[in-house]
């Protein structure tokens, strides 16, 4: 418990945390727009337990450091370009949020309302594995950066731990505000085509500040709060209708 002293250790705890709860946003975004699938009874259960089990992972990868800091080293390289085992796993999880991210804007805007196929209308399990696999992405690259931040394993757990308590406590108020507002659920899965496309240009070697990415998120959540905000005191039409397929109960 040695950390308990050292200022260093709170000042990598405060950043950590805030590197978690921005992780848990995406998290969050990502199982709301997964979970609105799943017939009512199941929504708020895949939630919490998507939230759970990311932060479980994070606890995991960070008991086997060792592993996750060889996959910094090179395994080859095409041209000039090398890939290690973590920019692989960053192009996967790139390409794997574009494919989902622009199949999912398909399903919403010319789908077929009401289509029953297990494509449209994934079981508990299946929408829980996919979180899961995108939050190994994303898991990854945070321990690597926690891991140069500080050597206490403890630090990088609690902030692990409190980020996942916060999530679980806002991701209701993130989950109904992006369920609710047609045109925000689309930002939404803009936003996951930009985090994909973010995701391959590092799996590239092509380092891309994360600061400007998750400030231009926000300024757009924030444009779209003020035409939210705007369309009800105008008190216009009903928004889009986006097409949501029929779950079985």
């Amino acid at each position: 418990m040695d950390w308990i002293s050292d200022p260093t250790a709170w000042s990598a705890l405060a950043a950590l945390l805030t590197l978690e709860i921005v992780l848990g946003v995406d998290n969050v975004v990502f199982i709301s727009i997964l979970a609105s699938k799943l017939p009512d009874d199941q929504q708020d259960r895949a939630r919490r337990t998507g939230l759970l089990a990311a932060g479980g992972m994070r606890v995991l990868l960070l008991l086997g450091v060792g592993w996750i800091i060889t996959l910094k080293k090179e395994l080859f390289s095409i041209g000039s370009v090398g890939f290690s085992g973590k920019e692989l796993i960053l192009l996967a999880g790139g390409l794997f949020l574009i494919y989902k991210a622009t199949k999912e804007i398909h399903h919403k805007l010319e789908g077929d309302e009401g289509q029953k196929s297990a494509k449209v209308a994934p079981t508990f399990a299946a929408v829980i594995a996919q979180v899961m696999i995108l939050d190994l992405v994303f898991s990854i690259d945070s321990v690597i950066t926690a891991v140069g931040m500080t050597t206490y394993v403890w630090v990088m757990v609690i902030a692990i731990m409190v980020a996942v308590v916060i999530m679980l406590i806002a991701s209701k108020g993130i989950y109904s505000f992006v369920n609710a507002h047609p045109s925000v659920k689309m930002l939404a899965l803009a936003f996951l085509l930009l985090i994909g496309t973010t995701l391959i240009a590092e799996g590239f070697g092509q380092k891309i500040p994360k600061g400007y990415i998750y400030a231009a998120m926000a300024f757009s959540v924030f444009v779209e709060v003020l035409n939210i905000g705007t369309r009800r005191k105008a008190k216009q039409a009903p928004p889009v209708h986006l097409r949501e397929p029929i779950v079985q109960n």
